[in-house]
Formats: C-alpha cells, structure tokens, sequence
C-alpha cells in the first residue's frame, strides 16, 4: 500500500496526520470490503452483545423481582387443601363396616401488624436503588471500555500508518544514498546508515501490523460484529473544551445521586433497618385469619351408618408474643450494630474515593490537552527540522543520518500527537464517569468530530 509522505515537501501541515490516518483507513477498509462505523453505533452494538454488561442488566432484574417478593409479607395468603380417607372395621362376632370420608378447607390469612416483614418490604425498596445504580455503573463502564476499543484500533491505525509513511521515507533516503555512492559524491557510511534506518522501519512495521491485528479482534469481540471499521477523526481535529474548568465544580456533582456514593448511602439505610428488624425480634404479631371448611363423614350418633355433610366457618384474630430466645435477639441487635457502624465507614469511603477519582480524571484531561498544545508546536518543529536538514543534505552540510533522524522525529511526534488526542476525548468521558454524570448522549459529541 502506497502511503503519502507528510513530509515529502515543505509545504506540509499538521493535518497530514489525519490524512495519512484516513489513507491507512481507506486501504484497509477496501481490503475487507467493510463500511465504516462510528462510535455511538459500536456501542449500540455493544450494549446488546457484551456479556459483562448483558450480566449486570440480568442482575438488575433478578434483583426487581426479589423486591417483590418481600412486597408479598404485607400482603394477605390463601390456600386451599382437600383430604380424602377409607377406614375399615373388623368387629369379632359382628359385622365387618367400613367408612370413607372427604374434607376441603379453604383458608386466608392478613397480617395486622408484622413490623418484621414491613422492614423486609423497606429494605427491598431501598435495594432496587442499589441495584438500578449497579446497572448504571456497568452502562458507564461499557461506554468507557467501548471508546477505549475505538481509539485503540484508531491509535494502532495511525501508527501503522506513519511507520508506513515513514518507511516510504527512508526507502527514498536509501535510494538517494545508493544512487550518490554510485558516483562518488558520498561516503558508503551514508548507504549502511540509511539501509541500517530502513531495517528497523520494516520491524516497526511487522509490530504496528500486528499490534493493530489486535486491537481489531479485540473491538470485535466487544461489539459482536466481524472487520469492525471505526472511522477517524475527522481533519483539522478541533478537540472540545473542558467545562467547566474548575474542578470543585465537577467535585460537587459528587451528590448523593452519584452511583457508587448513592449504591453506599442505600447500603447505610438497609443496615440502619436491619437493626430495627432485629429489635423487633421481641415485639408480638397479630395476623387476621379465617377458614372455611366442608367435610363428609359417617355419623356416630345413630346405631345406622349415615352420611353427614358438615361446613364450617370461622374468622378470628392471631396474636404471637415472643417471650425469651436464649438471647439471640439480643445479640443479633448487636451483630446489626456493628454492620451499620461498617455501613456507615463505607459510605465515608466512597465519598472519598469518588473525590479522589473525580480530581484524578480532571487533572489527567487537563494534562492531556496540555500535552496535545506542545506536540502540536513540537510537529511544526520537527517538520521544520526535517525540510532544514533536507537542504543541509543537498548542500552537503549535513549527513545521511541528520535526515533519517529528523524524519524518526517527526512520525514519532505525529504519533504521540495522534494518542494524545484519543486520550483528551477519553478522559472527558472517564471524568464524567468518575463524576458520575456519563451517559451515552456524551458519545454524540465525539460522534460529531469523527470523519463523514
């Protein structure tokens, strides 16, 4: 694959990297014969296919079906049992009788007053909360690891593009070197050097291939779809602004709706109720109930066998009192005290951490953006450094290897340069993550940078 060189004339810019990234693209995409994708339609993917994320959408619902199970402790049970049985007799000297008989009761009962299976119902509220901020969780997550992916075959992408480039470069270098040994205006130094270059751009070349090789089976295997193509950013790249720019303010997102701070606030809550159900180990229960009941049976008042047909009715008030358990409640209330004394030091944990994390990712943007101002001065530079080292090299004050050195510098500035901005868009999204505001609407404005 012929591969433009961003350095072959002077009159070459900064977006030569994105252009020499789409030619890499381009070449690639004809040989699979595949359509490019773009970040949100890869994540679409993903969410219906990763099995991490598939697994914490299943929990979630296991976990809304076992709150309402604890819903069923307030609310009233009936049930419905029948009986059927054949006796016989033998009497010595009389006559032999035998005897059948049929029940079926229906019966209902209501709790009054259980202030245990009221805490259950509390508890199972307050875990729904838990559990639909685990979900939001591995959603973050999943995007996270999606743009990661995405950028990783992009970065590999760039770099087997300007290693290509590159080589491309230093095959000329080596031509022209040859060709100048061949009349005597150089040394045979200068041909070893530039052979010795092109040697290793050809190794680099093996790896980038490779490492790509890689990263595609890895975005693959994310999204569930074969020869995946992200497209590139698209050229100039204009990466988006940090806002806001303080971090206390993304700091003081960090309420109470954040998923980690909010998943251990439920956590204090559940505990703090469990101390309460342990404390009502020692209160009565009072339960409604009532039966009604229709039984067939021979009568045993009358010397003849008759066939009596029964029904009976009954409503009344159950009332239980627990008066002593070998201590257990006691010392379960104990149990549940210290829980909430560790509930409540998790959840100062987690604030903690979700501060920590938040002004990490703040400061790791901040950097990143810092990082892309200086390479991209730095590959002005270089390009600058390369076309004077040309000159210097037709003029004869400057060496074979001054040129070869120059054009390593400036294809590994424009790499750096390429990750460097990969990195900027993916700290914005692990910073709203660490914030806990990441939702999928935020891959719209990385959609909008990538190429048409």
């Amino acid at each position: 694959m012929t591969v433009p060189h961003a350095a072959a004339s002077q009159g070459s810019r900064p977006s030569s990297m994105s252009r020499l990234a789409v030619a890499a693209w381009l070449a690639l995409g004809a040989a699979s014969g595949a359509q490019a994708q773009n970040l949100v339609e890869l994540y679409e993917a993903a969410r219906g296919f990763d099995a991490t994320f598939l697994s914490a959408r299943s929990q979630y619902e296991a976990n809304l079906f076992r709150a309402d199970q604890a819903k069923a402790g307030l609310l009233p049970q009936a049930g419905l049992g029948a009986a059927a049985s054949w006796a016989r007799r033998d009497i010595n000297g009389g006559p032999d009788t035998s005897s059948n008989s049929q029940s079926a009761t229906l019966s209902a009962s209501q709790p009054l007053y259980r202030p245990v299976n009221q805490i259950n119902n509390d508890q199972a509220l307050l875990s729904v909360d838990v559990a639909k901020a685990a979900l939001t969780l591995a959603e973050q997550d999943l995007i996270v690891r999606t743009t990661q992916a995405y950028f990783d075959v992009l970065a590999a992408t760039d770099t087997l593009a300007f290693v290509r480039a590159q080589k491309t470069a230093v095959g000329e270098q080596l031509a022209a070197a040859k060709r100048n040994f061949e009349v005597g205006t150089t040394t045979v130094t200068d041909s070893r050097e530039a052979q010795a270059g092109f040697d290793l751009v050809v190794a680099q070349e093996i790896a980038a291939e490779n490492d790509l090789r890689v990263k595609q089976l890895t975005l693959n295997q994310l999204v569930g779809r074969a020869a995946v193509s992200p497209k590139p950013l698209a050229a100039p790249v204009v990466l988006p602004p940090l806002l806001p720019a303080d971090p206390q303010a993304w700091v003081a997102l960090n309420d109470a709706t954040h998923p980690t701070i909010l998943q251990a606030t439920r956590g204090l809550e559940i505990a703090q109720l469990e101390t309460r159900k342990a404390e009502a180990g020692h209160k009565p229960t009072v339960d409604l109930v009532a039966q009604y009941q229709v039984a067939r049976a021979p009568s045993t008042t009358t010397l003849t066998q008759n066939t009596v047909r029964s029904n009976n009715a009954s409503v009344g008030v159950q009332f239980n009192m627990p008066l002593f358990a070998g201590y257990a409640i006691q010392n379960r209330v104990k149990e549940t005290m210290a829980l909430e004394d560790k509930a409540r030091t998790d959840l100062e944990a987690a604030k903690r951490g979700v501060d920590l994390a938040t002004r990490s990712a703040f400061l790791g943007v901040l950097s990143g953006q810092g990082q892309v101002k200086a390479l991209e001065a730095a590959e002005a530079s270089s390009q600058s450094a390369l076309d004077a080292n040309r000159l210097g090299y037709q003029v004869g004050v400057r060496i074979n290897i001054d040129v070869l050195n120059a054009q390593s510098q400036l294809f590994q500035t424009k790499r750096d340069l390429a990750q460097a901005r990969y990195n900027v868009l993916l700290g914005g999204l692990r910073l709203k993550q660490a914030s806990g505001r990441l939702v999928p609407e935020d891959l719209l404005s990385i959609n909008s940078l990538l190429a048409p």
